[in-house]
């Protein structure tokens, strides 16, 4: 969820995560911030983490390696 006023991950099921960053989603900023999130919440490094499915879309599928 882009634009949010705080930041944050919750799980909502085994394989799904709801992702809050206040970046907009203008030219991958929110992509971009939600991986960096994702980096810290698995403590991998942020390069580990690729965007699969959904680049314009609010569902997302990310790998993490």
């Amino acid at each position: 969820k882009p634009n949010s006023k705080k930041e944050g991950i919750k799980k909502l099921g085994e394989n799904f995560y709801e992702v809050r960053v206040s970046a907009p989603p203008e030219k991958g900023k929110a992509n971009e911030r939600i991986i960096e999130l994702l980096a810290e919440f698995f403590k991998v490094p942020k390069k580990k983490i690729k965007l699969i499915k959904g680049e314009k879309s609010k569902e997302k599928l990310f790998e993490i390696s």
